[in-house]
């Protein structure tokens, strides 16, 4: 204890430091977390969360007897999860390298600052943006198109919708990171391969791609922990939370929101959203697993 406390002391500037995200973690993670008893609960107003009445998994069992709804929802979440995984880690790993050596190697910086923005952009403003290009009358693509295709009222045409305001909000930022693995190669293998008569083709299979694996891994990793989460911004308010869409653009974490407010059953949203987590949770743990047998230098834990 006496060397706990001297080392504590020591590096209290460190501490200070790392206060803040703790105490962020602290209040906005870990705290929240005593709510999960609602899932177990049918809430009252009048008698808060603890003096609710418990009634065990009733909850869950509405969620997983909702077969309509549940089948639904979890067959969205888990195409787009694997859509926007795929495309996006593929773009990324693409758009970091054009930039890095390739195609964009003199306007790097600039690049960079561009692509970021559209991280920026809420997604309240964003659904103005796709309804100038699609909307029915007005829409700029719906114009070239003959103004025939009515997209709000057309399903089939959202997966691809969707998937373009994504890749188009996420793969300039999620590229940076790639980038910053491409900045620590020793540019001497570069140099090497070259006088070996190595093209630039070459070089990126044989040097750039495996200096990129690691990172792919454990951004890979991460997202399996969200495999059952997605992005409410982009599929309730670009959709404009349009009933007729719903079979193809609803997922768990819009289907909660609208639960929330239409019928505000607490107890329900918290089993959907503890389901998310558990199933999050142990599917992170089996991809670290595989992971850390194939190659344990670049599994998470």
């Amino acid at each position: 204890m006496n060397q706990f406390l001297k080392d504590t002391w020591k590096h209290r500037a460190y501490l200070v430091m790392a206060l803040p995200a703790v105490l962020v973690l602290l209040f906005f993670n870990y705290i929240p977390m005593a709510g999960l008893v609602l899932a177990f609960k049918k809430f009252d107003y009048t008698k808060g969360i603890w003096g609710s009445p418990f009634i065990g998994f009733e909850n869950f069992k509405f969620l997983f007897q909702s077969r309509g709804d549940f089948t639904r929802i979890t067959r969205n979440t888990l195409m787009y999860y694997a859509i926007f995984t795929a495309l996006g880690t593929f773009l990324n790993i693409v758009l970091a390298i054009a930039i890095d050596q390739y195609v964009f190697k003199k306007a790097g910086k600039f690049m960079q600052t561009i692509m970021i923005i559209p991280v920026f952009v809420s997604y309240a403003a964003v659904q103005f943006i796709v309804m100038a290009y699609i909307s029915s009358g007005t829409g700029i693509v719906n114009n070239l198109l003959g103004g025939k295709i009515p997209f709000y009222r057309s399903p089939q045409y959202w997966p691809h919708i969707l998937t373009i305001v994504k890749m188009w909000n996420s793969v300039g930022y999620g590229s940076v990171l790639y980038m910053s693995v491409l900045a620590g190669v020793d540019q001497s293998l570069y140099e090497a391969a070259k006088i070996d008569g190595a093209n630039k083709w070459q070089q990126i299979r044989y040097i750039t791609l495996p200096a990129l694996i690691p990172m792919t891994t454990v951004m890979l990793l991460l997202s399996v922990g969200g495999i059952m989460r997605s992005d409410t911004g982009l599929f309730y308010q670009v959709t404009r939370n349009t009933g007729i869409l719903y079979d193809t653009t609803q997922v768990i974490d819009s289907y909660v929101l609208n639960a929330i407010m239409k019928n505000a059953n607490f107890g329900f949203t918290a089993a959907t959203t503890f389901f998310q987590s558990v199933v999050g949770l142990l599917l992170l743990l089996f991809a670290n697993g595989v992971v850390k047998k194939l190659n344990p230098d670049d599994a998470l834990f």
